[in-house]
């Protein structure tokens, strides 16, 4: 499969092309994202397949495992193709109850940014998130002191790009005002449209959106509505909730993640799916 053929096509973080059709790292590590793989051998294959298959966008956070990702990445990918550019998140660290407290002060930042370097065996990371928020999502706030740190480490060129993540809508407008953004990484699907506004707001600015958890938190009623579009296409309901998030709109890039070759390469299937005005119509009333 080539870097062409991927559904969805590119998109430009900054000057960075990717396919809008990405890979997330996240469950290469072990039960509840601590530890390392039941099958490293797999994770390797995984992150190879998604390469081989065209994908130039990994999203990755030195926090996973934690150091786990990012050390796969590098161990089955490096010296990096041309082309490919893998996408981090700072902001949070692990605790040893598998938690994720706030990691947010200039120190923390400026530690995790040259852990995550350090990890993938880079001198410079693509784009980086600042994530804000917590485990039970955005809270308000202000983002200055934590987005001027990583701002003055983009001056130093160890950052190219910046990004949020688990943002408020008042969060992404004070990131904009303070600094040029490239991305958005958001809890969104069909049946979570909090950000549609945001989603519209962010494409007429030339920002991508990236939602995490594509398939989570639907109700059951969702879910059958979900289900029978699947049957009627012959297809799964992960596949359909992709092919959607492809559809609504084209500033969304996917990070779709799995420990598994077979199930990456149905997801890129699935992902294809060709969706009538019917279908959207149906799905639309998910989330609504």
């Amino acid at each position: 499969m080539s870097f062409n053929s991927l559904s969805g096509g590119t998109w430009t973080l900054g000057d960075l092309a990717v396919t809008r059709f990405g890979y997330g790292a996240m469950q290469l590590a072990g039960p509840y994202v601590m530890g390392p793989p039941a099958d490293p051998g797999e994770a390797v294959n995984v992150l190879r397949a998604a390469v081989d298959a065209g994908i130039t966008h990994i999203d990755t956070a030195d926090a996973y495992g934690p150091h786990v990702t990012n050390r796969l990445i590098r161990e089955a990918l490096h010296p990096y193709p041309a082309g490919l550019h893998i996408v981090t998140k700072v902001g949070a660290d692990r605790d040893p109850r598998g938690g994720w407290p706030p990691a947010r002060d200039p120190q923390s930042l400026r530690r995790a940014v040259h852990a995550n370097l350090d990890g993938l065996g880079l001198a410079t990371l693509d784009v980086v998130n600042l994530r804000l928020g917590n485990a039970e999502g955005p809270q308000p706030g202000s983002l200055a002191e934590a987005f001027e740190t990583l701002v003055e480490l983009r001056r130093q060129g160890l950052i190219r790009h910046l990004g949020v993540s688990n943002a408020t809508a008042e969060q992404v407008a004070e990131a904009r005002s303070i600094a040029p953004i490239v991305c958005v990484q958001n809890l969104y699907n069909l049946a979570h449209r909090h950000d549609d506004a945001l989603v519209d707001e962010l494409a007429a600015a030339g920002i991508a959106y990236v939602p995490f958890f594509p398939l989570g938190g639907f109700s059951p009623l969702q879910s059958t509505a979900l289900s029978s579009v699947a049957a009627r296409l012959g297809s799964t309901p992960m596949s359909v909730a992709l092919a959607w998030l492809l559809h609504r709109s084209p500033n969304i890039l996917l990070i779709a993640g799995t420990s598994s070759t077979t199930h990456l390469h149905q997801n890129i299937t699935g992902a294809g799916l060709r969706l009538s005005a019917e279908d959207l119509t149906e799905l639309d009333k998910i989330g609504r």
